[in-house]
């Protein structure tokens, strides 16, 4: 039996100072020489002690370290890229990309890094520096302060430095720039990228601090983009969960110059092909109007439009600031025409605005603009933002990179230029067999295109599919066997619940055809397509219960298929408008 006052009963202070001593190192802060590393895996912090203290990991793993430096900076080492550089510690670190590039940031300095390879690619390591400064061309909105040639850690390095008119439309906008290439050899860079709020401070320490390590992991991949509920009009909804949820078989469409301002070819192809397509592709630009009339064509005959905006000019030589302006709200009053006359039609509308930004015959690539994603990102809320104030609920948003990037570099990687869940409802495929008519093209077998795509976005969007145009020139193979192919894998690619034909032509810079996609190009080549599509009934969207069957309508409807009495020479005119040939000619 115990007695009052001894140990037992009550700890005396010199025990509970012991036991306060040996938790010490555990609940309070250490000093900076004892502090563990901070580790990155697979694009997640390491959170427990032990397995940040256990260095070893697997070579398909993809890690990163941060470990303290001197007072206020850190190391950063990337193992998966195999480098290592100073930072300030207070930057966090984003390796959601790690495949693409590492980012480091406070709120008001961002930097990029960026590793390219080019072997077995058209690039090398003095095309690269010499293309990534196409921008400076626009000297209105790039200042360029310095650039030299300097030599950090044994490697040539090409400096520089510039500044470019600010953006209020862009939160938190970074207009201050500095770029490092490191050249490694003659086929392989390292490039840093940085951007900031304010003329950049310390950005020389860290370049020469930048230093090669051995490659002991794996970069990769770590998100997974996913649609988000919409509050759409009753129609709009039924509109996406029959051809984008509920829908089993894959819909067809076709873009026809004409159509749907004229119906007249597209009827006539139509006829040949015994089918019928559900979905048109229209294209308007900057020089564009609403085209309300042509979605009142398309609804008469039961067609759902594919509306791409391009915010740039037919004529090339007026698009060098093309998402500045835009962003400036230059083009406020085009927007307010489209949300407008979009919210006025009511019936859904599939929204493609500034496609294949990642290849630099679009203006709106970051090739224009300082290199800096950032700029399209905003530039795509921008008017997305514009369109919800204006109350807009009868649109269906597509992003829609090209399956190949070009310029080939790292930094116009197409999942740069993914603006965010909350923006995007369709996730678009484009990939062309453009043919060998143009040098440095190759034929491209349909299996070489679509099967990788296809496998690589189900691998990080969770959203609907739709190829929102494609097509095989004739020129330089066959494609009639072409044709047949495509079918053949079509049935695989069950998130694909769109499929749009691009019936035209890219023409030469002597006005000569160069890409032919044409289907009604010959016989053999409608053939091929008809046989093909008597796989497909799909249905057409049913109408609402209760609805009537003939709605009050716009417009009239010749006997010929031309809408809204326009006559031939006004569909020319449009047709020179809308056939805009995404693939440009070289």
């Amino acid at each position: 039996m115990k007695k009052k006052g001894t140990p037992c009963s009550k700890p005396t202070w010199l025990a509970v100072l012991a036991v306060m001593l040996w938790m010490l190192p555990a609940t309070m802060p250490v000093s900076a020489e004892t502090t563990l590393p901070r580790i990155i895996k697979n694009g997640e912090p390491v959170q427990h002690q032990q397995e940040q203290q256990d260095d070893q990991w697997y070579h398909w793993e993809d890690v990163q370290q941060l470990k303290q430096a001197a007072p206020g900076w850190m190391t950063f080492i990337n193992h998966s890229q195999g480098y290592e550089l100073e930072v300030p510690d207070t930057w966090e670190a984003d390796m959601s990309l790690s495949a693409v590039r590492a980012v480091l940031e406070d709120a008001e300095t961002r930097l990029e890094i960026y590793y390219d390879n080019f072997n077995r690619t058209v690039h090398s390591a003095s095309s690269y520096i010499a293309y990534s400064r196409g921008f400076l061309d626009n000297r209105l909105d790039h200042q360029m302060e310095s650039r030299e040639t300097i030599s950090v850690n044994g490697m040539t390095v090409d400096f520089l430095q510039w500044r470019r008119t600010p953006m209020a439309a862009m939160e938190a906008d970074r207009p201050y720039y500095a770029k490092a290439v490191y050249v490694k050899n003659s086929r392989e860079v390292y490039t840093l990228l940085f951007k900031s709020t304010r003329p950049l401070e310390n950005h020389r320490e860290i370049i020469e601090s930048f230093r090669l390590t051995e490659t002991t992991a794996t970069p990769g991949l770590h998100v997974n983009y996913k649609p988000v509920e919409r509050e759409w009009n009753e129609g709009t909804q039924r509109f996406y969960d029959h051809y984008f949820i509920n829908n089993e078989e894959m819909a067809w469409g076709i873009f026809e110059s004409s159509a749907p301002r004229n119906f007249s070819p597209l009827t006539q192809l139509e006829n040949q092909l015994d089918h019928q397509f559900r979905f048109l592709l229209l294209y308007k630009n900057l020089g564009s109007e609403f085209p309300r009339q042509e979605l009142i064509n398309a609804r008469e005959r039961d067609r759902h439009v594919v509306l791409t905006l391009q915010t740039e000019y037919l004529d090339k030589s007026l698009n060098n600031r093309s998402l500045y302006a835009l962003l400036e709200g230059e083009h406020d009053h085009l927007l307010a025409a489209f949300a407008q006359g979009l919210k006025d039609f009511g019936d859904p509308v599939l929204f493609r605005l500034n496609n294949e930004m990642n290849g630099d015959w679009c203006s709106y690539s970051a090739y224009w603009s300082s290199m800096d994603t950032e700029v399209y990102l905003a530039s795509w809320r921008y008017v997305y933002e514009y369109f919800e104030k204006a109350g807009v609920n009868n649109v269906i948003w597509v992003w829609n990179p090209h399956d190949d990037s070009f310029p080939g570099f790292a930094w116009n990687h197409y999942l740069t230029y993914y603006p965010g869940d909350d923006y995007v409802d369709l996730i678009g495929l484009t990939g062309y067999n453009p043919g060998t008519y143009f040098p440095g093209e190759p034929w491209r077998p349909f299996h070489e295109i679509y099967p990788p795509l296809y496998d690589e976005y189900m691998r990080l969007f969770q959203h609907p599919f739709i190829i929102t145009e494609f097509g095989s020139n004739s020129h330089g193979g066959d494609k009639t066997q072409w044709i047949h192919a495509m079918f053949y894998h079509m049935p695989r690619f069950e998130n694909i619940r769109v499929a749009i034909w691009w019936n035209g032509i890219d023409w030469d810079a002597a006005g000569n055809p160069g890409r032919i996609y044409k289907l009604d190009e010959a016989p053999e080549y409608v053939a091929a397509f008809r046989e093909g599509l008597s796989r497909y009934k799909t249905p057409p969207l049913p109408p609402i219960p209760g609805e009537a069957a003939d709605d009050e309508t716009d417009s009239e409807t010749d006997e010929e298929g031309t809408t809204g009495g326009a006559d031939s020479e006004d569909a020319e005119a449009a047709d020179e408008e809308d056939e805009t040939g995404d693939t440009e000619s070289e």
